[in-house]
């Protein structure tokens, strides 16, 4: 794939993913982050010259506009879980979406989210859907690009819940019944870099991506306790309780949850069609396949710890 493609945020978690697999299929990987320096771990991972770095703000349309100079592909990546969403989901992937087209970019790859809609009741999933309207205006021939949860050894999700686990002997589970349908961040990744190697089979498309499981909230933490060898007693917050601190999360910083992740939780982020990664010939990844190989260090005695029989 000898191929410049641009990568926004690609210093960020599902980032260093995309830009690995981008490496490794011969592509030139040049990196847009506001602070370069957060992803020059990426560069051992290429080979010499193989990854650029450029500092740029997506809000800033100029600096979008020289990040994207001469590149074949376009990948936006950034997203935020609290402030001015529209800032980023909205304006930013605008930005993106109108330099990509300008620049005579082949393909262009936007991180998405399920439940992305412009009439949702959370401020998050809004701007989510109007990102991708604005996205789709911009650039119709946009691949769109839905991930339920997105899982792996560096994520800030099963790693919270595990990191609660080991401190707390009772779990109080917040949306319990909600089902999520956690998709591995390599298989991600691996769509992304499908997408820039065959754009004449997925331009204009949009695919939903979640992992071979759908598990309850309340499963899922299950799952970790099980995975980390814990047996903590898990309760399900009745949901007056919930929304009463949900509402209070809003103006607490470090709250646990807030009013507009707590509207999240009222709908299950699962894939509504058919499975994404079935289009792109990717097996999705289970979380006890990999879990294990990062999860250890949560166990009572580290990775020394015996393995549970189940």
């Amino acid at each position: 794939m000898d191929r410049l493609v641009t990568v926004f945020g690609g210093g960020g978690f599902i980032g260093r993913y995309v830009c690995q697999a981008l490496l490794k299929a011969g592509a030139r990987v040049r990196i847009a982050q506001r602070d370069p320096k957060q992803a020059w771990f990426v560069k051992p991972l290429g080979g010499l010259g193989q990854t650029q770095f450029v500092a740029c703000d997506i809000r800033d349309r100029d600096q979008v506009s020289r990040a994207v100079a001469g590149s074949d592909a376009v990948v936006n990546l950034v997203g935020v879980l609290k402030g001015n969403f529209k800032a980023f989901h909205v304006d930013g992937a605008r930005n993106i979406a109108e330099a990509a087209a300008a620049a005579g970019a082949r393909t262009l790859v936007h991180i998405s989210a399920i439940g992305a809609d412009p009439a949702s009741p959370s401020a998050y999933g809004r701007s989510k859907g109007e990102g991708e309207h604005a996205v789709r205006k911009a650039f119709p021939d946009a691949i769109i690009l839905r991930p339920s949860i997105v899982f792996g050894r560096e994520d800030n999700f099963i790693n919270r819940f595990a990191r609660m686990a080991r401190l707390l002997p009772v779990l109080p589970i917040v949306g319990g019944k909600t089902k999520f349908q956690p998709v591995y961040v390599a298989d991600v990744a691996r769509v992304v870099c499908e997408s820039i190697a065959n754009p004449d089979a997925h331009a204009g498309q949009t695919y939903e991506l979640g992992g071979p499981q759908i598990l309850s909230m309340h499963d899922l933490n299950a799952l970790i306790c099980k995975q980390t060898g814990r047996s903590n007693l898990l309760i399900d917050v009745p949901d007056i309780v919930a929304s009463a601190m949900a509402r209070v999360g809003s103006f607490l910083p470090g709250a646990p949850i807030t009013w507009d992740q707590w509207l999240m939780l009222q709908r299950d982020n699962v894939v509504s069609g058919a499975e994404g990664l079935k289009a792109f010939g990717i097996t999705p990844t289970p979380i006890a396949a990999v879990a294990d190989g990062w999860l250890t260090s949560y166990r009572r005695h580290g990775r020394f710890a015996a393995k549970s029989p189940y």
